[in-house]
């Protein structure tokens, strides 16, 4: 296979129908594909990824065959034709493969039997990066962001990129869909800066995205924003003996911010970087400078904060509001992490 344009394509099922678990182990980047206009955004996303790391792209979708309980007196069960289901999947594949191979990269493709979250997360076991698109209604896309959504983000084995239509412009494609195109119209246009924007809670988990979010931008060419939102407190802080002085207090969130950025260029020393103090709902003003930048990296696993409410009742705030691609990075061990006290203060430290 060459690395130059050039691609190859699997169109056979790597797994049975019987239940057997698929062989396929691919490493690099893989991307999610359904037919929509939510999968076409992700797979151009991520063959761009692919040529900026070098990587080999993988691209999948997944299908299952439904079961129907039959009318008859029997009582069985009846089943849709297998075979006329995976020639749609492989149709989708073979359309995916050909719209990037114009990209520099090595990139291959399957069809997966089973359902599309499940056959993902077996997939980030190897991966390097995980692709979907979001806002589907249906199919492999929709079920993605069904009731299992945040398995992705949340039980990757490795980080994940979710790509909404709404940044459809960006990536050269165009959308029909109605609610995208209001709501564009209703937010006026905005200049995309060429920055990677990581939010940060004081957790151990954020200082991994923080880590994660410089690399890719260093990949990007683009400015790294460190950005702690800071929300009003409501009654669930009513156990705080006195009111809190909350001038004080972003003063100190400055000099933590301060110390964590002189920490961080020790370890990227020619990236450029800032931080960004904000009075606001974490997830709110994600979401809203989502608008504006390249990227926007979130840890999960916190232990407040933002990263903590990733996994909490709010996900969704972020993950399906976004208007630009998001990049999740799961909870791991970093020895950078180690000096990262010499530095100074540190958020969330006691």
């Amino acid at each position: 296979m060459d690395q130059h344009g050039k691609h190859s394509e699997s169109h056979e099922p790597e797994t049975e129908g019987n239940g057997e678990e698929s062989s396929i182990a691919p490493g690099g980047i893989v991307v999610g594909v359904d037919g929509s206009e939510h999968g076409q955004c992700a797979l151009i996303w991520a063959a761009r990824e692919a040529e900026r790391r070098q990587l080999p792209l993988h691209v999948v979708t997944a299908y299952s065959v439904p079961i129907f309980a039959a009318s008859g007196l029997d009582g069985g069960y009846a089943t849709v034709d297998d075979s006329v289901i995976r020639d749609g999947a492989e149709a989708i594949v073979k359309q995916a493969l050909e719209k990037v191979s114009g990209y520099a990269i090595d990139v291959d493709g399957s069809v997966e039997n089973g359902d599309a979250s499940g056959v993902l997360l077996d997939l980030s076991e190897t991966a390097e990066l995980l692709v979907f698109g979001t806002r589907g209604r249906g199919g492999f896309v929709g079920r993605l962001l069904g009731s299992v959504s945040s398995a992705l983000p949340a039980h990757s084995k490795c980080p994940t990129v979710t790509v909404p239509l709404f940044c459809a412009d960006r990536l050269g494609e165009t959308t029909e869909d109605k609610h995208i195109k209001a709501e564009r119209a209703k937010a006026g246009s905005r200049v995309v800066e060429n920055v990677v924007a990581v939010g940060v809670d004081g957790s151990e988990q954020a200082r991994v995205a923080v880590l994660e979010a410089a690399e890719q931008a260093q990949r990007m060419g683009a400015k790294l924003r460190v950005i702690c939102a800071v929300p009003e407190y409501s009654g669930s802080l009513a156990w705080v003996p006195a009111p809190l002085d909350r001038e004080a207090l972003f003063k100190d969130i400055r000099v933590q911010l301060d110390a964590g950025l002189a920490w961080l260029k020790s370890h990227f020393p020619k990236l450029p970087a800032e931080t960004q103090l904000l009075d606001g709902s974490p997830v709110e003003v994600l979401v809203e400078v989502s608008r504006g930048v390249e990227l926007v990296v979130l840890g999960t696993r916190g232990r407040g904060g933002f990263a903590g409410m990733l996994l909490g009742s709010t996900s969704d705030g972020v993950l399906h509001h976004a208007k630009g691609p998001v990049l999740v990075v799961p909870d791991r061990e970093d020895p950078r992490l180690a000096d990262r006290v010499k530095f100074g203060p540190m958020l969330g430290a006691a």
